[in-house]
């Protein structure tokens, strides 16, 4: 993985992930790169063996932003900085959501993201 690139990890067998990714790769603004990965993917995996343990553990989506790693909704909320300018105004109202709240939100998303989204049977995000 370069480590001068953004990268989102992913859970790839997650329909949810895959309109996510989807999502954020049609509405990239100007000039912006993403790169996406399924969390087990060996590069990603070489990532997340040298974070910190509390890190390593998460059970979470990564974003890896100026070589620096976000978790859970600091993570989501991050990667609408990638986004069209009328996406990141988002940012701001979105950030003064207290963390617990918005992890709140994010592990109550993820617990049931299986039951309302279709598992993909392959993993169809870009992978780069």
């Amino acid at each position: 993985i370069d480590d001068q690139r953004d990268f989102l990890f992913l859970d790839g067998d997650c329909g949810l992930c895959h309109r996510l990714a989807t999502f954020l790769d049609k509405r990239l603004g100007k000039g912006k790169q993403l790169g996406y990965r399924p969390i087990l993917d060996e590069d990603a995996q070489r990532v997340i063996e040298n974070m910190p343990e509390k890190l390593r553990n998460a059970d979470s989506v990564y974003l890896i932003r100026n070589g620096k790693p976000y978790i859970r909704s600091a993570a989501g909320i991050r990667c609408v900085l990638y986004m069209r300018w009328y996406y990141k105004m988002w940012f701001p109202a979105l950030w003064l959501i207290p963390l617990p709240l918005r992890n709140i939100g994010y592990r109550l998303i993820a617990k049931y993201r299986h039951k309302f989204f279709k598992r993909p049977t392959e993993c169809l995000f870009r992978v780069d």
